[in-house]
């Protein structure tokens, strides 16, 4: 038994961290939870800002704008009345609470999803309800060739559980717990039968081998019905520093494993019925529309978001998802400007509130706080993504994206470089390219922004900002019968393209302004 607080039709139950709305389990993040228990604790006065942000974010020092946010999902969820804001002091529970007992509302799960049948491992059955179905990984320890491969707790066993626990943290897939691994590698068990056991999508396996003064590893994502090889690597370095390296090659190996596990799940959604998908399915085949930046993809992705949503509620990438599909149609003025950004901003505020800990949805805040024009703000939320994450290459590449604008131009260098390294084949590698580019400009680095600006512009999802970047970078480097060849690629797919509207959507500070606005006019472009 424990104790829960209600309120009208809600019931709060904080020693499972619920809320539940007429007995449904109500969508609210970790920080509004703990937020709405601060507030209730102390109804019976004002609660401070101060107090506020102390309770919900630990003494860690943030933007008071922070709090705003979590007051008003919270409003979404209980109701505006429920929180009065007290001008200048805080804010104040103000519905009746009581207090009562209640008993658990869900018994203890013995086995998470992606377990077969849980007696393969423990003997042990578990009949609780399966949670929405997610892509599934399983990473087995990886086999050392050395003679003491034995003993446990070497470089192959640390690199397997620093692969497990990168890869939880990405929040995107369901990934199994190190024990379990573990112990089906104790009794003999190959990764593409403890694939079929634990009934996991794919699998990693993978070898260390040391030789002289240098170590290989090698790395393999197998997808388990078919026993296809999806992925296939090879990372060799010198033992010298040995442990900054062994780090990035975790990174890479994380990296490398959620951007082909998403390319393969987005190809195999395309295949399938649109009435025949799940929400995960679902949600994969709204991202394989998004990465067309064409605005007929962009409506099928939204479609195919809100698909996985009515599915799965609690989805947080596909919150994050649609949020980047209501930016794009600002970012590329394809909708109501106003319209579209409070739509970005509110889904990734439900995403928010489904996970916060996943680093798509603040990368997502990012974008929509940008679109604000608040970048002190996005640029908190997208480097949250990256904290909760270094693995997470967009943000990288969205800080990138932001001080490429007007923030430090070096620093844009370095992040669009990171996300680049994280993500070689990533679908936003022209986004990557180009705001490294125009950071290279406001260096006055321009030919070799306008190299950059090249290499953006090929790609073949680039669009019409990305076209006149490489216009502006090459007309201010004197190639100006190239530039006019990109100006015209813009005005093709946007006749009425002009650097009005591509100083709107980056506007940069005065100097890094009347840089591209002299591209623009040395080719004619107005």
């Amino acid at each position: 038994m424990q104790n829960a607080l209600r309120f009208g039709r809600f019931e709060i139950r904080p020693a499972e961290r619920l809320l539940l709305d007429d007995g449904v389990p109500a969508e609210l993040g970790a920080r509004a939870f703990d937020l709405l228990l601060c507030l209730i604790a102390h109804r019976d006065r004002v609660v401070t800002k101060d107090e506020a942000l102390l309770s919900a974010w630990s003494g860690r020092v943030v933007e008071e704008n922070n709090l705003s946010v979590q007051v008003s999902s919270l409003r979404k969820v209980i109701g505006s009345k429920a929180i009065a804001t007290i001008p200048g002091r805080g804010y104040r529970f103000v519905l009746p609470v009581t207090e009562s007992v209640a008993p658990p509302l869900f018994e203890p799960r013995v086995s998470g999803p992606g377990i077969a049948d849980p007696r393969a491992i423990d003997g042990r059955n578990d009949a609780a309800a399966v949670a929405p179905r997610r892509g599934s990984v399983s990473v087995m320890p990886f086999v050392d060739h050395a003679r003491s491969a034995r003993v446990h707790g070497g470089v192959a066993d640390a690199l397997a559980y620093d692969v497990i626990s990168r890869l939880a943290r990405l929040r995107s897939l369901f990934v199994i717990a190190q024990g379990t691994v573990f112990a089906l590698h104790e009794r003999g068990i190959g990764p593409q039968e403890a694939g079929r056991i634990l009934n996991v999508d794919y699998v990693v396996s993978g070898s260390v081998r040391t030789h002289g003064n240098r170590r290989t590893i090698s790395v393999e994502l197998a997808e388990t019905r078919s026993a296809r090889i999806v992925w296939v690597e090879t990372f060799d370095h010198a033992l010298d520093n040995a442990f900054v390296v062994f780090d990035e090659i975790c990174n890479q190996i994380v990296a490398s494993i959620a951007s082909e596990i998403e390319t393969n799940e987005r190809n195999r959604a395309l295949l399938k019925p649109p009435s025949s998908l799940d929400a995960w399915e679902a949600h994969h085949r709204g991202l394989w529309h998004m990465y067309r930046y064409r605005k007929a993809d962009n409506d099928k992705a939204r479609h195919f978001f809100q698909t996985a949503l009515r599915l799965d509620p609690a989805f947080s990438r596909a919150w994050a998802g649609l949020s980047f599909t209501h930016f794009q149609s600002a970012f590329q003025n394809w909708g109501p400007r106003g319209q579209e950004i409070d739509l970005a901003y509110d889904a990734a505020a439900q995403g928010l509130m489904a996970d916060e800990r996943d680093p798509a949805v603040h990368w997502a805040m990012g974008r929509a706080l940008w679109l604000l024009e608040r970048p002190d703000e996005s640029l908190v939320e997208m480097g949250q993504s990256i904290e909760l994450s270094p693995n997470f290459a967009l943000g990288h590449y969205n800080l990138s994206f932001v001080h490429s604008i007007v923030g430090d131009a070096r620093a844009a260098i370095a992040f669009s470089d990171r996300s680049r390294h994280l993500s070689p084949y990533d679908p936003m590698l022209f986004g990557m390219l180009a705001t490294r580019a125009m950071a290279l400009v406001r260096l006055g680095q321009i030919e070799e922004a306008a190299d950059w600006a090249v290499k953006a512009a090929a790609r073949p999802n680039a669009f019409p900002h990305i076209q006149a970047i490489a216009a502006f970078s090459l007309a201010l480097a004197g190639s100006l019968d190239q530039a006019r060849t990109h100006a015209a690629a813009a005005r093709k797919m946007s006749p009425r393209y002009s650097v009005a509207e591509f100083l709107t959507t980056f506007p940069f500070e005065p100097e890094g302004e009347a840089l591209f606005r002299r591209g623009a006019q040395l080719i004619g472009m107005t």
